[in-house]
């Protein structure tokens, strides 16, 4: 089993793992929506297909994504029954070989990586040659965000989350080795869409 560091956002979801996941049974319209947008964006892309930070699998089981990455072990487990393989473990570290995986997908999850930079170093790593990259954020300053922080439901989760601008994304992935191809930004939820640039 991995070890895993203990900071703060690790600890949130470890506690309020069902919390977490009842949110999208509450909020249909919210999360298909969402769902639906991150669809688009990936359209049909090469496998095999890793997501960072998969949670409790509510993106990963519709998008067919087979194997996940994630630090919290109830969530793990709830990915599983969903038909996800879990590898335990932090995006800063991937317990993976090099060049496993054609595309990375991470949705929502950036702004809890206590360090960007080395996950998209790892996330460079783990892809196979003009390898996609699709990640999808809830931007700062943006309407969700603003909405999210004062709701208890979610306020719990993203009162521990570092939020970025659009620019501050892009700029932090393209220096890590990545082309910007696609980008969907509206209502504060950004989808951006990267090939690895050998």
């Amino acid at each position: 089993m991995a070890i895993l560091p203990d900071y703060m956002p690790i600890k949130v979801f470890e506690q309020y793992a069902e919390r977490y996941d009842q949110w999208f049974v509450d909020h249909p319209d919210v999360y298909l929506g969402e769902l639906k947008r991150v669809k688009i964006a990936i359209g049909t892309v090469p496998t095999p297909v890793l997501e960072i930070g998969v949670g409790s699998g509510r993106f990963a089981g519709p998008l067919s994504i087979k194997h996940g990455v994630e630090p919290s072990l109830p969530l793990g487990l709830m990915a599983k029954k969903r038909g996800i393989e879990i590898i335990q473990g932090i995006g800063e570290s991937i317990p993976v070989k090099s060049r496993t995986f054609r595309t990375v997908v991470m949705i929502t999850v950036l702004c809890f990586l206590e360090g960007p930079d080395e996950t998209f170093r790892e996330v460079h790593r783990v892809l196979m040659h003009d390898g996609t990259l699709v990640v999808a954020f809830i931007e700062k300053g943006g309407t969700i965000a603003q909405t999210y922080l004062t709701r208890p439901d979610k306020g719990t989760f993203l009162s521990h989350a570092r939020f970025y601008t659009q620019e501050e994304v892009v700029s932090m992935i393209k220096r890590n080795g990545f082309v910007l191809k696609s980008a969907d930004c509206r209502m504060g939820f950004c989808i951006l869409v990267f090939h690895k640039d050998e």
